[in-house]
């Protein structure tokens, strides 16, 4: 079943406004002002389905994007479902699950993720990132401490900040993958299941917008664009 006009309503005055957190490069990449990524192609679908424009609302991290929920700034999203966050918002069914680790210093004793929650252990992790949230309910030793967006705790990390940074397998990878003085650990901390969401979490368009994700993923798209 397809809800057309729901999903045509979600569009501003003709204008869809996606809000793209291009701190997960797992999800996006950017090329000047050039956009890629299943998030952003997921949004382009949308807008081409129902006949909108599409305007792209730039985040550099997803606390931001959380936080301007219900501002009317963004009319559409793409987050990691959280009880919390699902409290304010709504989700959709997840699209794609991505994975987050740590990196640590190439000359540090930790090899396992394990190793990382210890008592003289300091963690760096972006504020509001769903792995933050998973680090606060589940580090039982280590200090967590927090910073910016994803790359601004990773720059903060490299220059010295911390004994581990958090972070998307992918984004870590992108920033550090060419520096010999940081090692990132294999495995996985969490799994981060993300969705499509509206800013309300009693939308019911949201029906509608989980039944776009499903027809996204079953016909291949989603697996074509990730």
């Amino acid at each position: 079943m397809t809800y057309q006009s729901d999903l045509n309503s979600l569009a501003t005055d003709g204008v869809l406004r996606a809000a793209i957190n291009t701190g997960n490069r797992a999800l996006v990449q950017t090329d000047g002002e050039q956009l890629s990524g299943v998030s952003p192609d997921l949004a382009r679908r949308l807008a081409d389905e129902i006949g909108a424009e599409l305007k792209p609302i730039i985040y550099s991290g997803a606390g931001k994007v959380f936080n301007d929920a219900g501002a009317n700034v963004w009319d559409i999203g793409f987050l990691a479902v959280d009880a919390l966050r699902a409290k304010k918002i709504a989700f959709t069914q997840p699209y794609i699950t991505i994975e987050a680790t740590f990196a640590v210093r190439a000359q540090s004793g930790i090899s396992e993720l394990a190793q990382v929650d210890t008592a003289d252990i300091k963690v760096l992790t972006s504020s509001g990132s769903a792995y933050d949230m998973y680090l606060t309910d589940n580090l039982q030793h280590a200090t967590l401490e927090r910073s910016g967006t994803p790359p601004e705790s990773f720059a903060e990390f490299r220059e010295g900040r911390c004994d581990a940074v958090a972070g998307v397998r992918a984004s870590l990878e992108g920033f550090f993958g060419q520096d010999p003085n940081v090692r990132i650990l294999p495995g996985a901390l969490t799994s981060v299941h993300q969705a499509m969401v509206l800013p309300n979490k009693d939308d019911p368009r949201i029906a509608a917008l989980n039944d776009f994700v499903e027809r996204a993923i079953n016909d291949g798209f989603v697996a074509a664009h990730s």
